[in-house]
């Protein structure tokens, strides 16, 4: 598979994962920074948004492939900046790093499929911490605990934003090709953001 990744595209994954990394941090230690607390979240971030952001920007890639065109994740170096700033000043996240871009003339059932995936895999990822969390609390051990909250939250965070039927997002994709399909992935999304935000 990592053939299939060139070193270019592998270089930007890692920039983009490490700069929303430190976003989702400064989101999560606002109102009483210390550099203890930061490197801690820090470390999280990097697994919780590290699997998400990859794995969502992987499965556009790998879907993208399966019907025959060549996709790569491509930085946005501006849009890192902002996601940076944006959460510092103002505790919000602007998760938009970059994208994946897909080279030929997809249909429009393939660019919704091919948009979906991104959104799906973050739902999915939603499901894989909340098993971590449920192991964190029965072990007693809140580091396994804390990146199970963390990593819910933030995986619905990015699904529900990439949902939003707007700009180039992929929930104007997914609108554009099945109305129906968009609707169970949207309604899916923020109700794993607002139970997340509400009871972790």
């Amino acid at each position: 598979m990592l053939e299939r990744i060139p070193r270019r595209e592998r270089r930007d994954l890692l920039i983009a994962w490490a700069a929303i990394a430190v976003a989702f941090s400064l989101l999560y230690v606002r109102g009483g920074i210390t550099l203890t607390s930061f490197l801690l979240i820090f470390v999280v971030s990097l697994l919780t948004v590290g699997v998400g952001f990859v794995l969502h920007e992987l499965a556009h890639k790998f879907a993208a492939m399966h019907f025959g065109y060549w996709a790569e994740f491509e930085k946005d170096n501006t849009m890192l900046v902002v996601a940076v700033v944006l959460a510092a000043l103002v505790g919000v996240v602007f998760a938009a790093p970059g994208a994946t871009m897909i080279y030929g003339a997809t249909t429009k059932r393939e660019n919704g499929i091919i948009s979906a995936a991104g959104p799906v895999t973050n739902l999915a990822l939603c499901g894989v911490f909340f098993g971590v969390f449920l192991a964190g609390g029965a072990l007693g051990n809140m580091l396994i605990w804390l990146i199970g909250i963390m990593g819910v939250q933030i995986n619905a965070m990015l699904a529900a934003f990439n949902m939003l039927p707007v700009s180039v997002l992929d929930g104007k994709k997914v609108l554009e090709w099945d109305m129906r399909v968009f609707a169970v992935i949207f309604v899916a999304a923020f109700a794993a953001l607002i139970a997340a935000l509400t009871f972790l």
